[in-house]
């Protein structure tokens, strides 16, 4: 028998406040806005791959705003350099020393806007932050503002003059979701809203850094059992394993899996993880981070596909 976490009802309450209010901005897409949530909650960084106008900027920026938190955003370019997201050591002439100056990187949500279009140098100088919440310049290390959470975008097409990125870079996001096109009553009320005003002008905050603190301890002690542990490492496991793929997901795919079944079990209003939240989250989360073997791209499987065919043949406890 698990014990509810204490504050499960006005945790939930609070996640329902922040979706209903980036749903003012993105309409018709309640999948794409549950998915952020989770990666929000599940402490993770987000990835949205999307065709260009879709909203991926806007859906970033509606979450940002719905939270009374710092938001730095960065464009990624190919002239963007390492030191403009960490921060540069300037030397001060009057005190003969070098003082540091933070880069776009030190907020609580940093949006990167078409990340594939910067140098992996600059995409590498985002590792540190993702990984350990920290950046070191000069030998010195830096902490960042927590929360922290890096939401990034990027185009799947116009690969022109891009740089994709690193597996090991793409593994440091807990998920990546793609928005699509919306359906005709969802477009036909986005020209009606646009039409007068700015919907995200108007937004304002329904959470601050206090609370999303608060909502990611309750996440954390949402309760997960053995059984499902077992599970998770199972479906993990097996994608090292199919022959579809030259690449399998990491041991900290484990870890994200977990940590992002526990965030979609309190959205659904449960203290403890079922099988039904791995298997939604196991394609989201664990898609991105492996690769076809040549085969499978001549024979045109998706990563997305080869994930739900893994999950099936994995007995559920």
């Amino acid at each position: 028998m698990t014990t509810a976490p204490p504050d499960l009802e006005p945790a939930r309450a609070s996640v329902e406040r922040i979706a209903t209010s980036v749903e003012q901005v993105i309409s018709g897409k309640p999948e794409a806005i549950r998915l952020a949530l989770v990666a929000l909650l599940a402490e993770g960084h987000l990835l949205i791959e999307d065709v260009p106008g879709v909203g991926k900027t806007m859906l970033a920026k509606a979450l940002a705003r719905s939270l009374d938190c710092t938001m730095h955003r960065i464009q990624f370019t190919p002239d963007l350099l390492p030191g403009d997201v960490t921060g540069v050591s300037v030397f001060d002439q009057s005190t003969g020393t070098f003082e540091f100056r933070p880069g776009a990187v030190f907020a609580n949500i940093v949006l990167g806007d078409e990340i594939n279009r910067a140098s992996p140098k600059t995409q590498s100088a985002l590792l540190e932050a993702m990984e350990e919440q920290q950046v070191t310049v000069d030998g010195h290390t830096y902490p960042l503002p927590q929360p922290f959470m890096v939401i990034a975008t990027q185009n799947p097409v116009e690969m022109e003059g891009t740089y994709p990125l690193p597996e090991a870079q793409r593994d440091r996001f807990l998920m990546q979701i793609s928005l699509g096109y919306p359906d005709r009553n969802a477009e036909v009320a986005m020209l009606e809203t646009h039409e007068t005003h700015d919907p995200l002008a108007a937004l304002t905050a329904v959470a601050d850094a206090e609370t999303l603190r608060r909502l990611r301890e309750v996440t954390r002690s949402v309760y997960a059992a053995e059984g499902i542990k077992r599970y998770v490492v199972d479906i993990v496991a097996a994608t090292r394993h199919e022959p579809l793929l030259r690449l399998g997901a990491s041991p900290r795919s484990s870890v994200h899996l977990l940590q992002a079944s526990k965030a979609l079990a309190l959205l659904r209003g449960r203290d403890h993880v079922l099988p039904d939240d791995v298997q939604a989250l196991a394609g989201p989360v664990l898609a991105h981070r492996v690769l076809l073997s040549t085969q499978a791209h001549l024979d045109r499987h998706s990563t997305t596909a080869v994930i739900a065919d893994v999950v099936a043949r994995v007995p559920v406890p």
